[in-house]
Formats: structure tokens, sequence, C-alpha cells
């Protein structure tokens, strides 16, 4: 398990950073360089691909975060793949997805990994009504929060949220702001939603990651060619320089019961 290391942040409003362990019997792994505890006063919305601001990450460090999951064919696989590597990533979940698959979201609470809410079943919200949209990320978050913590409420332990399709429009913003939920856009992604092989997706995420240097990077669970492309991904990152930033929550809610 990594060891959050206490260190003295030089002001209340700047993201609390930790080092992180190296992956035990694994020397040659790929790790998690460090942790990165954000909250919504000093980072309400971050992702360069949506936003203006972004995670304070040094060049060549990357936050993987999956979206859609879980699913029973795939995210196990890219679990397996996380856990061989030392990885911790964050994963913004679907709640119906959850709710079919509730072992699997546990699982990845057991591994260490940061759990978000992606809605309950992925609606672009911007085309929605306020009061419908929120609801419909409320009912999410609660479907999230039975399956790990066994009650359902609209306060989510890992503050942390991705609009579906990244629909978001400026009322749901400042109504997420004002719960202090963190709003993730991306800085790069795999694009996996469109069909590719493996080979052709590793090349593709590659490329991008190597021309933003660092930044949040989007995959989503759900896709096959994601889940057996990501061995290689891990590996080639390591070869490459590459660090894993693992973000948590300001005051590590999310590891709470």
């Amino acid at each position: 398990m990594i060891r959050i290391i206490s260190i003295v942040a030089a002001a209340a409003l700047i993201p609390m950073v930790a080092a992180a362990e190296p992956c035990p019997g694994h020397p040659d792994a790929l790790g998690t360089e460090r942790v990165l505890a954000v909250d919504a006063k000093s980072t309400p919305r971050v992702g360069r691909k949506s936003f203006p601001d972004t995670l304070p990450l040094q060049r060549k460090e990357l936050v993987l975060t999956f979206d859609d999951g879980p699913w029973s064919g795939t995210t196990p696989k890219v679990l397996d793949a996380l856990k061989s590597e030392c990885v911790r990533a964050t994963f913004f979940q679907l709640g119906r997805n959850v709710a079919t698959n509730p072992a699997i979201a546990r699982r990845e609470l057991a591994e260490g990994h940061s759990l978000g809410h992606h809605t309950f079943s992925h609606p672009l919200l911007d085309h929605m009504a306020p009061a419908k949209a929120e609801a419909e990320i409320d009912r999410g978050i609660a479907e999230d929060e039975f399956a790990l913590y066994g009650r359902r409420r609209n306060d989510p332990t890992t503050p942390f949220f991705r609009f579906p399709g990244f629909a978001s429009n400026r009322a749901l913003l400042d109504r997420l702001q004002a719960r202090h939920i963190v709003v993730f856009g991306a800085d790069v992604w795999a694009s996996d939603w469109l069909p590719m092989s493996p080979a052709q997706e590793l090349q593709l995420i590659l490329g991008r990651i190597d021309r933003a240097g660092s930044g949040i990077v989007l995959f989503h669970d759900t896709k096959a060619q994601t889940a057996a492309m990501l061995p290689a991904f891990l590996r080639e990152l390591k070869r490459r320089g590459y660090r894993i930033v693992h973000v948590v929550p300001a005051g590590n809610r999310g590891n709470s019961n």
C-alpha cells in the first residue's frame, strides 16, 4: 500500500503533495511516483481539453483516468495491469454499471484507486434542465456510495466528477463547485471510443502524451482494445521516463468508510 508522507503546504489553497513508496517486490515496475491531494477550493475544474487550467504536474508526470466502468469483461484486466505495475489510477464510474458490478467497484477501492463519479446513465447534461441534470448526477453518486460504503447519499466520499462527453455548462459547473466537487476534464485522450487495434491505440496515445509532455490522460475501462493495450503502455511509460501521480481528495476522504 502506498504510504503517504506528510508535508507542510505553502498555503492553504495549494494542493498537497506526498511521496509514494516504490513498488514492493517489483523494482522494475512503473509504480506511483507521488500522491497529489486536491479540492474544489484550489482546483475546482481541471483539464485543458475543457478548462483553462489543469493539475500542477511537472514534466513527464501523468494522472491516469478511466471512464464508464466498471465492466465485467474489461475492467478486471485493466486492474490486473495496474496492479502488476503498482500504478494507482482514478475511475469515473457510471452508477448503472456499479449497480451491476459492485464487486469490481469494491476491488478498485480495495486496490487503492480513487473512485470518482460520471452520472448514472451517461446522458449529455448540458442538454437537460439543471434540476434534472443534477438529479442524474446525484443518482449516480448515490449508487456508487451504496456499492462502496453501504449507504446511499449525494455527498460523495470522493468528490471527483467528470461530465459525460465533457458536456458541461456554467450553471452545473458553479453548482458542483458550491458542493466542493472537483470537475475533471482531460489533457490527453486515447480516442478509444473509435475502433482501432491495441497496437494502433498504443501508438496514438504515446504520440499524444509525448507532445503534451504531462497531464491527465483519459481512457475507458469498458474498451477491450484499451484493456489489451494497457500492459504494453505502462511498460513503455517506464521506458520513456514518465512518472505516475495519484490524485486523491484533500483530507484523504476517498479512503474513508
